[in-house]
């Protein structure tokens, strides 16, 4: 493992998924160590990503979830240091972290995924929601981990939904929502993972369910017929793709009543704590956690 070099795990960072980022880290540090690769932690909400360089760090794998470090910012600064690392590029992570910018693209693209409206403070949220549809999702553009998304019922809930995700990010946007069974598609090395179906209680796959719980069960295999699996991995690899992703990742889809997927949004730099998916994916075809964490850094990249 000493092709490596010295290695830096980013992890923390001052996003409001920063808790989630640390549990990750340590997770991948541990592992990598457990390989040989000389890899340390490195936070960025404490230290100056110059002393990357200074230290002699020769990769970064990216722990860091959200803000300040999904969103293509640290990918930038680690490229204009000349320092590789994982997962997608400047363009493929801020796009990706914009969950409304992707829904754009897609739309542009053919690939499905529900009906949104942006919101603002003065929208007529009665009306967003006659157009929409209820239930919908308000939700803040660029969050992670369930923050600051709220499942509505009712229209006269709109406002305090609004005001729930304004807390994490200004731009806010509602979603139809899709009534049906969840998945996720765990990419790796740019070709789909097995499909992960998700069976939350009551459906609420939510921040506290998705890391602190295991009343969450996931099934994998999914369930679903091979030739339907293969086409929505297909899906998935096209979605992830078309927004310049790159390397690793996971995309969120959900299946109608019809059976017609939909596509809800991209991760590229996804948990990798006990409870994350992509892990659950790799396992799946024989890859434990220590050596994804390897494969995964092998892809690291400049640019």
């Amino acid at each position: 493992m000493s092709r490596f070099g010295k290695v830096a795990v980013l992890m923390g960072g001052k996003s409001a998924e920063r808790e989630i980022s640390l549990m990750s880290g340590n997770g991948v540090l541990k592992a990598l160590k457990s390989k040989g690769v000389d890899a340390h932690a490195f936070d960025p909400a404490e230290r100056d990503l110059f002393e990357l360089k200074r230290e002699g760090f020769a990769r970064c794998f990216i722990a860091l979830h959200g803000r300040g470090g999904e969103d293509g910012t640290v990918q930038g600064a680690l490229e204009v240091l000349g320092i590789p690392y994982t997962g997608s590029g400047v363009l493929g992570s801020a796009l990706a972290m914009d969950k409304a910018r992707t829904k754009l693209v897609w739309q542009a693209s053919g690939i499905p995924t529900p009906a949104f409206e942006p919101l603002y403070s003065d929208s007529d949220m009665k009306a967003v929601a006659a157009r929409l549809g209820l239930p919908l999702v308000v939700k803040p553009v660029q969050e992670g981990s369930s923050l600051g998304i709220t499942k509505v019922r009712d229209a006269a809930l709109m406002d305090e939904a609004f005001a729930l995700a304004v807390n994490y990010d200004r731009v806010v946007i509602a979603e139809r929502f899709i009534e049906g069974p969840e998945y996720t598609a765990s990419i790796l090395d740019d070709a789909p993972l097995p499909l992960i179906r998700i069976a939350a209680p009551e459906g609420e796959y939510d921040y506290q369910n998705k890391y602190f719980t295991d009343v969450t069960q996931y099934h994998c295999p999914c369930g679903l017929p091979a030739s339907k699996e293969e086409q929505l991995k297909t899906l998935a690899l096209k979605a992830f793709k078309s927004v310049d992703c790159t390397g690793w990742g996971r995309l969120d889809l959900m299946l109608d009543p019809k059976g017609d997927p939909w596509l809800l949004e991209v991760n590229t730099s996804p948990g990798m704590t006990g409870h994350s998916l992509v892990p659950m994916a790799a396992k799946a075809v024989g890859i434990g956690y220590e050596d994804l964490c390897v494969k995964i850094l092998e892809g690291a990249h400049v640019g």
